[in-house]
């Protein structure tokens, strides 16, 4: 049996401008603060002598990599990103960037937002726009009704509210 496995689809490249602000935020503190801070300590580990039995040393090394291809990636994926700032001429319907609440089968509400892959927060409800949820409730309207398969299996949804400009109520 091989370990090889397919790639993983690529991710949607869009962003709302609070994500995008948040990404250039961390680059920009990687780049400018937190990097030049371990490159001091990775000096110091190394003028204190042998390497090979330098736990600092090796432990700073591995940090600096760690940051470094953190800053490459954010570097590439902020290239490809997409800014998604306004909102969609029906804003009555759930597309990129809303806030819209739903009701299950069984009467529970969820709040949720459709943001970017970079920036979903489930604590918050802000949900990918490549997950299943979202992916379903695209173009649906309030009192629309949808079925989504989730990982638990599928599931009935009833759109109760949708709004641009921040949670519904």
């Amino acid at each position: 049996m091989s370990r090889w496995r397919p790639p993983a689809p690529a991710s949607t490249a869009m962003i709302t401008p609070e994500g995008h602000e948040r990404l250039k935020a961390e680059l920009d503190d990687l780049w400018r603060v937190r990097r030049p801070e371990v490159v001091r300590a990775l000096a110091a580990a190394a003028a204190e002598g042998d390497r090979s039995e330098n736990a600092e040393y090796t432990y700073r090394k591995k940090q600096l990599g760690e940051i470094d291809r953190r800053v490459r990636y954010l570097g590439k994926r902020l290239e490809r990103l997409r800014v998604v700032a306004a909102p969609p001429t029906d804003r009555g319907a759930v597309y990129f960037g809303a806030w819209f609440r739903v009701e299950d089968e069984d009467g529970r509400e969820y709040a949720y937002r459709i943001v970017g892959p970079d920036e979903t927060d489930a604590a918050r409800g802000w949900i990918s726009i490549d997950s299943p949820l979202a992916r379903a409730a695209l173009k649906r309207h309030e009192d629309e009704e949808f079925e989504a398969e989730l990982p638990g299996g599928r599931q009935s949804f009833v759109v109760l509210a949708v709004r641009y400009d921040g949670p519904p109520d």
